[in-house]
């Protein structure tokens, strides 16, 4: 959904998922190729990382590694979508959350960027919700809401 909205139409993207997890690389690159993108799957064992990066118009960051990716890998305009979550110390000794990407350096640069905290881990939580209701609804037989991709 978030793709939709800020990449628009995603037919013919050249689409880089970088993590290759069952929960969340895979089946994110299923979705993108069902958007018909060009989708290349990426790791920390691929070769030149930053150039496969570099290429993507759409860059989802799925790998466990904090600002893993610099802004120096974002090509210009890319949409920019960070799944990481990671737990990095601060002098408070409490910790920070943040993503795989380095916000600061790819901001300047992405066209559109999730941040972390406060991107995908809300829009998760609405679309849960959504679903949740799609399917109560469904099974009392009353009307789907007509909002989001489960009304489809």
């Amino acid at each position: 959904m978030m793709l939709k909205h800020f990449a628009g139409e995603l037919a013919g993207q050249r689409a880089l998922v970088l993590g290759r997890s069952n929960i969340v690389g895979k089946p994110m690159a299923a979705l993108l190729l069902r958007e018909h993108c060009t989708v290349t799957i990426a790791h920390s064992r691929t070769r030149d990382l930053a150039e496969e990066c570099r290429r993507a118009d759409v860059l989802v960051a799925a790998t466990g590694r904090a600002h893993m990716v610099k802004g120096d890998w974002i090509r210009p305009g890319a949409t920019v979508i960070d799944v990481g979550i990671n737990r990095i110390p601060t002098p408070d000794g409490k910790g920070r959350l943040v993503g795989d990407v380095d916000f600061d350096s790819a901001v300047a640069v992405a066209g559109a960027i999730t941040p972390v905290p406060g991107g995908v881990g809300p829009m998760t939580i609405a679309c849960l919700l959504l679903n949740t209701l799609t399917a109560t609804c469904r099974q009392h037989g009353l009307p789907v809401p007509e909002v989001g991709p489960a009304a489809e």
